[in-house]
């Protein structure tokens, strides 16, 4: 059997760029790609924070240290210029892989810069 569990998460990145004129996809700083294990072409999820959209598209590599977050294409009508988003990855783990699966996550302030990272989300209080 095999569970799909959250591989990486780039949390509350700011859209430098739209660009409804283009191929498609979310072009993204190639550190923040590295960091957080997010390949090229790899199937992404964009949660908008601005305004609650989810959409699907794929990563694509931005200049290093750019800090861009460009989402282009049809996704430009979901995500604009200056809007918080969440990106995150899945994969397909075994269950003998579950035991010594942790996420890379990583977390962002104002000018997509990197404030921490970690593998574990905290535990939710009520």
């Amino acid at each position: 059997m095999q569970t799909i569990m959250l591989k990486a998460k780039l949390h509350m990145a700011r859209v430098t760029h739209a660009v409804l004129n283009y191929e498609g996809s979310c072009a993204i700083d190639g550190e923040l790609l590295d960091m957080s294990g997010i390949r090229e072409n790899e199937q992404i999820q964009i949660y908008n924070v601005e305004n609650g959209q989810r959409f699907t598209t794929y990563a694509i590599r931005a200049e290093e240290g750019s800090r861009i977050i460009s989402v282009n294409g049809a996704a430009a009508h979901l995500a604009t210029e200056g809007q918080r988003v969440i990106i995150c990855s899945y994969a397909h783990y075994s269950e003998a892989e579950l035991d010594r699966h942790q996420p890379a996550l990583v977390y962002l302030q104002e000018g997509n810069v990197v404030s921490h990272t970690s593998n574990a989300i905290p535990v939710q209080l009520a």
